[in-house]
C-alpha cells in the first residue's frame, strides 16, 4: 500500500518535513516515491505548500493520506478541491484556487525558537 505522509528533515530541534509518497513499509526517513510538497511547523503561521496536481493523481490511484496530512489538508483545503475534481470539475481552476490559497498564507521566513 502507499501512503503520503511525512519525512523528517533538518537538525536537532528544528525539525521541518517533506510530504512523500512512499511504501508503506519504508522507515519514516527512508525510501519513497515522489515528494509532493513540503511543512514547516517553526514558522508563524506554519508553511505548508503541495503540488497539488501530484497529490490529486496519487490520491486517485489509491495512496492514503496518514492522519497528520489529513489534518494538513484540511488545513489548506486540499480535501474539499479533491473531492470538487473527483466530481468534475476543472483541475486547472481547482489549481488556480489552490495557488491563491498557498499565497494568503504566506509566511515570514523567521522560524520560532522552543525554550
Amino acid at each position: 500500500m502507499v501512503r503520503i505522509r511525512l519525512r523528517r528533515v533538518g537538525s536537532a530541534h528544528q525539525a521541518h518535513y517533506r510530504v512523500v509518497v512512499a511504501d508503506k513499509e519504508s522507515p519514516r526517513d527512508g525510501r519513497f516515491i515522489e515528494i509532493v510538497g513540503h511543512y514547516n511547523p517553526r514558522t508563524k503561521p506554519s508553511t505548508i505548500e503541495f503540488k497539488e496536481d501530484r497529490v490529486y493523481y496519487w490520491l486517485g490511484v489509491g495512496a492514503q493520506p496518514s492522519e497528520t496530512v489529513e489534518k494538513l489538508f484540511k488545513q489548506v483545503g486540499l480535501d474539499e478541491r479533491f473531492k470538487r475534481q473527483k466530481a468534475g470539475e476543472d483541475v486547472e481552476a481547482l489549481l488556480a484556487e489552490a495557488k491563491k490559497t498557498y499565497e494568503s498564507r504566506v509566511a515570514s521566513s523567521r522560524t520560532t525558537h522552543s525554550n
